[in-house]
């Protein structure tokens, strides 16, 4: 598991990563490891997997939403600067699809108010915002989930420039344990296997290669369907390496078929799609009327919402099923 961690810490360009079973458990891990619980709020996305809030809720802090931008879909700095409140102890971007968030005006904003910053890079392994990579801002989270870039079956990473914090994760992760019967703080099992680890161990030497073959078939894909009518494209922000864990476009009013339409009929053709995600956290009973989470308006994230579908990207299609994929889409919105 040790040296798992050093080489994720390398592709990351930190010092510290440490190994946990789950990305989940790296989120909540990475919040308790800096003392946040009851009393804190923490402010994140709406449009993001269920795990962002669950781990939040787990510590016992509230959860806030800002609204995102549809380029990155990622939280839109503007928003998250007039979402701050005096509650406010945490930001928490999430790269969503394989792209970082804005980072330097988010990065303003931590450093106005004196916030901590946990990045959930579960789908962000290895991208980089202006030669600076996801992971390396704050406290960063990373799933291994079969479905990864890079995956172990089930397992997490937390990386952190922070000696101390990484010290604290590595004891709160093993029952709050130094030693064996040595207990230093209230602590959890959150540690990875050494089997999940050697699972993911070898992957790391061929990740770059990889995730060129994914950036030659998104570029391919934006080749053959840019100017599809009611079609939204994913972009690459400025300064910024996309590792492309999805290709996510934008399905609008104006398409000859709206978004759920065009995913039954890319099914029927046995192209592959996935709509992530179809609702925003709010929008579910248990969320929106947990006492722990304030819903706001997010315009903008309730939009991509209704309107986002991925296409397949991964590093295992061909440069024919790229084609097909291509192909069939630009049939449907024919």
């Amino acid at each position: 598991m040790a040296e798992f961690e050093a080489g994720f810490a390398a592709l990351c360009g930190v010092e510290h990563a440490v190994a946990v079973n789950n990305g989940s458990t790296a989120l909540t891990a990475a919040l308790l490891g800096q003392g946040v619980g009851p009393g804190d709020e923490v402010l994140t996305s709406p449009f993001t997997f269920i795990a962002t809030v669950n781990a939040v809720l787990a510590t016992g802090a509230r959860v806030r939403f800002a609204d995102i931008t549809a380029e990155d879909f990622a939280l839109d700095p503007a928003a998250v600067a007039k979402a701050v409140t005096d509650s406010t102890t945490v930001l928490m971007p999430v790269h969503l699809f394989g792209q970082t968030a804005d980072m330097d005006p988010l990065m303003s904003i931590v450093a106005d108010h004196d916030l901590k910053l946990v990045e959930d890079a579960a789908q962000a392994h290895g991208a980089r915002y202006r030669n600076r990579s996801a992971g390396a801002f704050g406290v960063g989270c990373f799933s291994f989930y079969a479905t990864k870039n890079l995956t172990t079956g089930e397992g997490g990473m937390i990386t952190t420039g922070d000696a101390e914090i990484a010290d604290r994760l590595r004891v709160l992760r093993n029952q709050g344990m130094r030693a064996r019967y040595q207990y230093e703080m209230v602590g959890h099992n959150y540690r990875m296997t050494d089997l999940a680890a050697a699972v993911g161990l070898p992957q790391l030497a061929g990740y770059a290669a990889q995730v060129d073959r994914r950036r030659r078939n998104a570029a391919r894909l934006t080749e053959r369907l840019e100017g599809v009518p009611g079609l939204t494209l994913p972009r690459v922000g400025e300064g910024r390496e996309h590792v492309w864990h999805q290709y996510t476009v934008l399905v609008g009013d104006d398409a000859a078929v709206n978004r759920d339409e065009l995913s039954l009929q890319l099914t029927e053709r046995g192209v592959g799609n996935g709509i992530y995600y179809p609702y925003l956290v709010g929008d579910y009973d248990c969320y929106r009327r947990h006492p722990g989470v304030e819903n706001a308006e997010t315009p903008v994230a309730r939009r991509v919402s209704s309107q986002c579908l991925s296409l397949p990207v991964h590093a295992a299609l061909s440069e024919d099923d790229v084609e097909a994929v291509a192909d069939a889409v630009v049939d449907v919105l024919s």
